[in-house]
């Protein structure tokens, strides 16, 4: 018998949360966060993650379930969100996936790559050439032996960089050709994925809100919170978790490398970014329903054309 899950994806700023919660009063949902900093303990402010009394009302799995310094991946993701979609799929219920980190989406529905495990010592190799050379050079190399993986990789995307030289230099294969194997042998799943969108189609207001959310962010006491957070025992500026947009911007200055108004800019920057990114993959996807978030009544607009995909 084939099963439905929801998939509710977006840009940064786009108003998933809310729009999720609607769709929990209406449909017998249950929310599975598809957010690649959420995930971590402590990480509250500069993620919006929903506060406690939201969570109390309208529980989220895969929210605050790694400490700081613990590494998290795609595959992580796709064992973890698995084993949530079975237990809702249990007590009667609707999985209803929210969030904004794409290459989870794309891992749970098509498959993810069995690539080789993390090396540090590599990895440290790699941060180093970087330090001397700019990651747009290592982004070159990257290039010369796994062109697909550096056309779908932005330049200065540090973390996806480092992972496909990683990888190569590993295994001596190229990580788009370990993608297409996984997509080739993706074992036939009993569970049909009902995807949604919300892609506003004026990016300057969408930009607006992203401004607007940083202020509010800051004004909370979101540097406090990268303070704190650095200070923990094992936190480097290169732990996984500090590379999260926003947070590697102010840990800039929080080192002293630039000034409180710098890594603002920066991260305003970087989380524009982050949503054009986002709005790429949304274009790149298929059997998909698209809502504008900013039009008058997108919930119900949603909630209708879900009522028909449910039956």
């Amino acid at each position: 018998m084939t099963r439905i899950a929801v998939c509710l994806m977006g840009p940064t700023a786009s108003g998933k949360t809310e729009v999720a919660i609607g769709l929990c009063q209406r449909f017998p949902f249950e929310i599975i966060s598809v957010d690649s900093a959420l995930v971590y303990r402590g990480m509250d402010i500069g993620t919006a993650k929903p506060d406690a009394e939201t969570l109390k009302h309208t529980p989220h799995r895969l929210i605050d379930i790694r400490e700081l310094a613990e590494p998290y991946s795609a595959g992580d993701f796709v064992r973890d969100a698995g084993e949530a979609m079975q237990a809702i799929f249990a007590a009667g219920r609707i999985p209803l996936l929210v969030g904004g980190t794409m290459m989870y989406f794309r891992a749970l529905t098509k498959g993810i790559a069995d690539l080789p495990a993390a090396n540090a010592q590599i990895r440290a190799q790699i941060d180093a050439e970087a330090a001397l050379r700019s990651w747009p050079a290592m982004h070159a190399e990257l290039g010369s032996f796994d062109p697909d993986a550096a056309n779908r990789i932005k330049a200065n995307d540090s973390q996806r960089i480092q992972r496909a030289i990683e990888v190569y230099r590993i295994s001596g294969k190229p990580l788009s050709d370990w993608q297409a194997e996984a997509a080739a042998r993706r074992p036939p799943s009993d569970t049909r994925f009902v995807k949604i969108a919300l892609q506003p189609e004026t990016r300057k207001i969408l930009n607006q809100r992203i401004e607007e959310r940083l202020n509010l962010m800051l004004n909370n006491g979101f540097l406090a919170e990268v303070k704190a957070i650095y200070k923990r025992p094992g936190m480097t500026r290169d732990t996984p978790s500090l590379r999260a947009v926003g947070y590697r911007q102010l840990l800039e200055h929080v080192v002293g490398d630039c000034s409180l108004d710098d890594a603002r800019y920066r991260a305003l920057v970087a989380t524009r970014q982050l949503a054009k990114r986002q709005m790429t993959w949304l274009r790149a996807e298929d059997e998909i329903m698209r809502f504008d978030p900013l039009e008058a009544d997108v919930l119900g607009s949603i909630s209708h054309a879900l009522a028909d995909k449910l039956i």
